[in-house]
C-alpha cells in the first residue's frame, strides 16, 4: 500500500531519558526518521502531519524541514490547541515556532487555549482519519504517553487498511552501530 499521507508520533524527550537538546541520541533518531522516510517519499509519501509535540514530533519535523528541500515532501502541523507549547522548556518552544513557521501549513485544532483532555483525544483521532498510515518511533514493552495513541492506531488499523510503521528500539541500536562503524573506518 502507498502511503501519500501520514502522521508521526513518538516519545517526549524525558520518556527516552533525554535531558535536553545537545544529546547526542536525537541525531539517532532523526537518522532513523531520515531512513523511514526517505523511503517512503520513494513509495510517493507527499504529506506528514502532526501535532509538533516536543521530542519525537518535533525532531522528525526538522528532518523533514530539511528533506523538503531536495524532496517533494510537505508538512502540516496541527496543535490540539492554541499555545500548545506554552508550559514547554523554552529550547523546545524555540524549536516548535521555527517548525511551525517552515510547515506547508500550520493550523491549531481548537481556536482555544487548553480546555481538558479532550483535545488531545480529539487530536489522536483527527490525525488518524486524516492520515493513510502513523510512523512511530516507541518501544511498545514501555510505551509511555505515546501509548495512547498507539492504542488508538491499532485500534483504527482493525477497522481499515491503515499501516503502522515502527522505529524500535532495535533500530535504533542498529543505527549506532553503523554509526560506530563509520567513525571507525574514518580513523583507519
Amino acid at each position: 500500500m502507498k502511503l501519500k499521507v501520514i502522521t508521526i508520533a513518538g516519545n517526549k524527550p524525558m520518556e527516552l531519558n533525554i535531558k535536553n537538546e545537545k544529546d547526542t541520541r536525537i541525531e539517532f533518531v532523526k537518522t532513523a526518521f531520515k531512513q523511514r522516510l526517505l523511503s517512503l517519499i520513494d513509495e510517493g509519501l507527499e504529506w506528514v502531519i502532526m501535532s509538533g509535540q516536543m521530542g519525537v514530533e518535533l525532531w522528525a519535523a526538522q528532518v523533514i524541514i530539511e528533506l523538503k528541500s531536495t524532496y517533494p515532501i510537505k508538512l502540516g502541523i496541527f496543535p490540539p490547541f492554541l499555545e500548545y507549547e506554552s508550559r514547554w522548556p523554552e529550547v523546545y518552544q524555540e524549536a516548535f515556532l521555527q517548525v511551525t513557521e517552515q510547515a506547508d501549513f500550520y493550523q491549531p485544532l481548537y481556536n482555544e487555549n487548553y480546555k481538558a483532555p479532550y483535545q488531545f483525544i480529539k487530536k489522536d483521532y483527527w490525525l488518524l482519519e486524516k492520515s493513510e498510515g502513523c510512523l512511530m518511533l516507541v518501544d511498545e514493552d514501555y510505551p509511555g504517553s505515546v501509548g495512547y495513541f498507539l492504542d488508538k492506531a491499532k485500534q483504527h488499523q482493525e477497522k481499515s487498511s491503515y499501516m503502522i510503521v515502527f522505529i524500535t528500539p532495535n533500530d535504533l541500536e542498529d543505527i549506532v552501530r553503523e554509526q560506530q562503524v563509520n567513525d571507525q573506518m574514518e580513523l583507519d
